[in-house]
This record gives C-alpha cells, structure tokens and sequence, in this order.
C-alpha cells in the first residue's frame, strides 16, 4: 500500500478542526500521520479535535506557507508528501481515492491534483465578486489546496521558494520548476471542497499584494510565465493604463489645462468603469456588493500597479555574492574525456587551479555536481570514477563536496542535470541555500539545472556548447569568456 503524510500549514482557523474530523472519518487507508505547521509569529492553542489521526504540529514562525509546508515535508518520511489547505474539507473517500490516484501514477509522474469542488451561494442568489474568485479554484492549476507531491522531488527540487511569502504562486512556481526538470503532473479522481472566500469590505484591494509575487514569477520564468502556468492574461495593463488617466487628469488640473485634463478624465471614468461593470453585472446586484464594487474598482488600479512596481524593484535588487559555487566537471575543471577510466588523461582547463586556489582562500565553499552515465552504461566502474575523481582533487585541491550523477537518461532518477537534485544535495552539503550557490558549466542542462534548483547559471561555452544553449544563458543567466570571468560574476564582478 502507498504511504503518504497529510501536510496543512495552518494560522489557527477554525476550519482546521473541521478539516482533521474529516480526514479522521475517511473511508479507506489514513494517512501515516498528519503534520500541522503553525505559521502564526506567536503560536497558541489549535483547534485540533480528537481523532484517531497520528497528528505532530510543528512551527514555522510566521514565515508564510511556503516556508511551513517545507518545514511539514521536511519532517515526514513517506514516499508521498499531500498537501491541503486548513480551511477545506476532504470527501469521506477521500484517503481511498489518494491512494488510488498514486498507485496509478507512472515513474515519471511527480505529483497528483485533487479536484476541487467551490459550493455555490445556497440561497439561490449570484455569487459575489469574492466568491467568484473562489470559484476560480475549480479550474485553477497545480494548487496546493490539494496536491500530492512524491517526497523525492521535493528534495531534488529544494521544495517551495520562501520568497513567495502568501498563499499565491508559491504552488504554481513549484510545479513550474518540476516539469522544467522533467517531470509530469497529472490530475486524480479525489474530491475536495472548499468554501467560498468572504472577506471585509476591502478584501480585493488587500488582494492585489500578489501582483508583487508576479513580478517574482516573471523573473523566473520570463514574460510567457502566464501561459506557462495557465494563470490567465491578467488586466495589469488596462489597470496601468487607468491609473496613468486619472494621474494625467489631475496633473492638468493642477496645471489648470482643462481640455487636456477633461480628456484624460473621460478616459479615466470610461475604464473605471468598465471595470466596475464587469465586477457587478455577475453578482448579486445588493446595496452593499455594488457599494464594494463602485469603491474598490477605484482604488485597485492604482493600489495593482504599485504592488508590482514594488515587486519588480525588489526582483531587481542586485543579488548578493555567492555563498558557494558548484562546477560542473567535464569540460569545465578538467578537458572532457568522454567516459574517462583512467586518471592519467585527467588534465585540467587554464584558469582552474588558480580560481580555486582564489576561491579557498577567501573562504567560499566550492563543490562539484556531474553527470557520469557511463557507470549506468557499463562504461566506468565506481571504482574507476573515484579514481578519476581522486585524481582531479590531486590536481586541483579538496572539494568540500562531490555529487555524482551515476544513472543513464532513461533510469528516471531526480539527480541527473538537468534535474536539480545534485544541486540541492550540493547546497544542502555545503550548508548554504540552493538559491545562494551559483553553477558553473558548459552546457544548457548545466544552467536549467541551477534554474530548477533556485540557484544562478554562468554557461563557460566550448566548442561542444550549442548555439541555442548560449543564447538561452543570455536571455535567462550569464555567459562567460572562460573559468575567470564566470567565477568573478558569481563573486559580484570581482577580479578574478
């Protein structure tokens, strides 16, 4: 039977309990145990029911979800990590159905969606604007109010970035990240309801904070990052446009330019409302939910378009110098000997015993995460690889770690570059954050392994580098003349 561990970060709502009495009268296997991680800056008392559930609650310390689901899987010991919300609630077959959708999984699939199911109003009456945004749950893609992870590639992958600091995105830029590295997602059979969102009377103009994790989306996975998460074309234009409007028509009233500011003004009115039109005219129609909708279609636009101009400050801020380097071996250490068994053909590339040297004695740790497929192949023994790699050490001093790649193209592992899982096991080695090593190569599935990992590229191209993996380093990461060069972008320009 498949394992799992049931992971719910929590802020203390009531929901919680509601969610753990379902999950402990579930129809079919339970799950090992249940993790809760309280996010809240001071943690009280849970509302936890009795239950035959093996529950441990863990802290997080107010870091946001992100950071409290790493500390749940992180914790746990199955094979599959579930992820759910603390304010939905799993159907009686839930755990039986889970269990199913796993077991049907193939290899290469790294994780499993539950369906989520939004009740409508049960008056019969419109929804609201709010409950329509939860609605949009239904259809939403790879969310993390029920989805499955494999343990594995959570690991590989480093888990959720915690620089996503709400409940938004945060899933999306995980799952991003796992099909970059290979893998598949897929959709099970199991049901999850979550109620509607209700909220004050300035709950959307509070939402618009996640047009900042927008602009950390786009940093990463470029301007199609919309298409490739399925997120929507989004109205940050129009709202700029808008914005832009009505600043025009007060600045030429200011300046007492009354055609100038009349027209700007009629464009200003005629977006607003447009806006607030195709809030109200789905909804209820009520005193109050056209009250919000006439307010709060004002203050968005211009409350969205300072949140993401915040968002893409921040995304731009310099990065600090690296924490660590890994190197690539083959081609950047060392010349590539294709499937090399023997120590005497190791010769290392110009530059590299002087950067290292350099590296050490400024007490940046350095490590080595390579691809070796010829011991998978029957090429190389272990024996001979660790000759070979004794061999480089010989030449160009100690590594404070070595990550291997043993396995061959087809043998699924979550290791193999461009997967991030020698970069993670690196990081996590070294004892620094992936997203504080920078990775040195000479190939593309050296940079988009760095990608995966959350941590930064410098391609060192050869003759062997392809034209299309060079120009992928420039759009998305660094291209250097040769071993200096890449190793003084990661230390911040320096000479090296």
């Amino acid at each position: 039977m498949t394992a799992y561990t049931v992971v719910v970060p929590t802020t203390g709502r009531d929901s919680l309990r509601a969610l753990l009495s379902a999950l402990g009268h579930g129809i079919g296997p339970g799950p090992a145990e249940v993790i809760v991680v309280d996010d809240r800056p001071e943690p009280g008392d849970l509302p936890l029911p009795d239950t035959n559930l093996k529950v441990r609650v863990l802290r997080s310390g107010g870091r946001g979800p992100a950071a409290a689901r790493n500390v749940g899987w992180r914790a746990a010991d199955t094979e599959w990590i579930a992820f759910l919300d603390d304010d939905v609630r799993p159907t009686a077959d839930w755990p039986s159905r889970l269990v199913t959708d796993l077991e049907s999984l193939a290899a290469d699939v790294a994780a499993s969606q539950g369906r989520i199911v939004v009740p409508g109003p049960t008056s019969g009456r419109r929804p609201t604007d709010l409950e329509r945004d939860t609605a949009g749950l239904a259809t939403a893609e790879w969310i993390t109010a029920d989805m499955a992870y494999r343990r594995a590639v959570l690991a590989a992958s480093g888990g959720f970035d915690e620089r996503f600091p709400r409940a938004f995105r945060e899933d999306a830029d995980l799952a991003l990240r796992v099909r970059q590295a290979g893998w598949r997602l897929e959709h099970g059979t199991r049901r999850t309801l979550h109620p509607a969102r209700h909220g004050g009377f300035f709950a959307s103009v509070r939402a618009q904070r996640g047009n900042a994790d927008n602009a950390l989306m786009r940093r990463k996975f470029g301007p199609q990052w919309r298409e490739l998460s399925a997120a929507g074309p989004g109205r940050l234009g129009r709202h700029a446009l808008t914005t832009l409007s009505g600043g025009a028509a007060l600045a030429f009233a200011a300046a007492r330019r009354d055609t100038p500011a009349a027209v700007a003004g009629i464009a200003w009115l005629g977006l607003t409302a447009e806006f607030a039109l195709r809030r109200i005219l789905p909804g209820p129609k009520t005193a109050d939910e056209l009250a919000k909708m006439a307010v709060t279609s004002v203050l968005i636009p211009p409350v969205a378009l300072g949140h993401r101009l915040a968002g893409e400050v921040r995304v731009r801020r310099p990065r600090p110098v690296a924490k660590a380097i890994l190197f690539d071996r083959d081609d950047t250490l060392i010349h590539d000997e294709p499937y090399n068994n023997d120590p005497d053909k190791v010769r290392p590339v110009p530059g590299a015993e002087d950067v290292l040297r350099r590296l050490r004695a400024a007490g940046v740790p350095v490590g080595v995460v390579s691809n070796q497929s010829g011991v998978a192949r029957g090429l190389i023994t272990p024996d001979e690889l660790a000759a070979v790699n004794a061999r480089v050490e010989e030449l160009l001093g100690p590594f404070g770690t070595w990550q291997v790649c043993v396995h061959a193209d087809g043998d699924g592992c979550c290791c193999r570059k461009p997967k991030p899982g020698l970069v993670t096991r690196a990081a996590l080695a070294l004892g620094v954050r992936p997203e504080d090593c920078v990775v040195i190569g000479d190939i593309g599935a050296d940079i988009e392994a760095a990608r995966a990992a959350g941590a930064r590229g410098v391609l060192v191209p050869t003759p062997r580098t392809r034209a299309a993996e060079i120009e992928a380093a420039r759009r998305d990461a660094h291209v250097a003349g040769d071993l200096a060069d890449a190793v003084g972008l990661a230390m911040g320009d320096r000479k090296w």
